[in-house]
């Protein structure tokens, strides 16, 4: 899968609340590729961000991954993931971090704040973060080094947008 080109992207200037954009249930669509093996897989799901008692959201990823093997019978089962998005210095960022606390990377879609990295001993995770339209956005975790060699790309669709969730991300102020 290769994360579209958006058609029309939703203004992201300083006004934009990804808090508000994100906030309700998504489809999740990701193609995963280890490079180094050829393999490939997919999860499919729905992820939730709830508003969390920091005033940043709780990201609640579940559904099935299904990942073809090197040497034996293809895995399908159950995944899951929790993060959380902390506000950063601008509402049109958040900082995640895993659920004990620690920073993980910085999450936006304008400018420089649509990429990051993570270091994750030995290996590089670069993250970019794409806004595909009002109601659709995706990010790609491109992850080399000694250990791994790895494509993920996804693709979240609205579902519902939850309690308080902003129609348009732009903050009315």
């Amino acid at each position: 899968m290769n994360i579209p080109a958006p058609d029309e992207t939703p203004d992201t200037g300083p006004d934009f609340d990804l808090r508000a954009y994100l906030r309700g249930s998504w489809s999740v669509d990701r193609t995963l590729l280890d490079r180094n093996t050829g393999t490939s897989g997919t999860f499919t799901g729905v992820v939730r961000f709830t508003a969390h008692d920091d005033g940043g959201l709780l990201w609640h990823e579940e559904g099935t991954v299904r990942w073809a093997s090197v040497s034996g019978a293809p895995f399908t089962g159950p995944a899951s993931r929790e993060y959380l998005l902390q506000p950063a210095d601008t509402p049109d960022v958040l900082d995640v971090h895993f659920p004990d606390g620690r920073p993980f990377h910085r999450m936006g879609f304008t400018g420089q704040a649509n990429q990051d990295v993570h270091w994750c001993d030995p290996d590089t995770y670069r993250v970019t973060y794409t806004l595909l339209g009002p109601d659709a956005c995706g990010y790609r975790w491109d992850v080399t080094g000694p250990a791994k060699d790895q494509l993920l790309e996804t693709v979240l669709h609205r579902l519902e947008a939850g309690p308080g969730a902003a129609q348009d991300p732009r903050r009315a102020e």
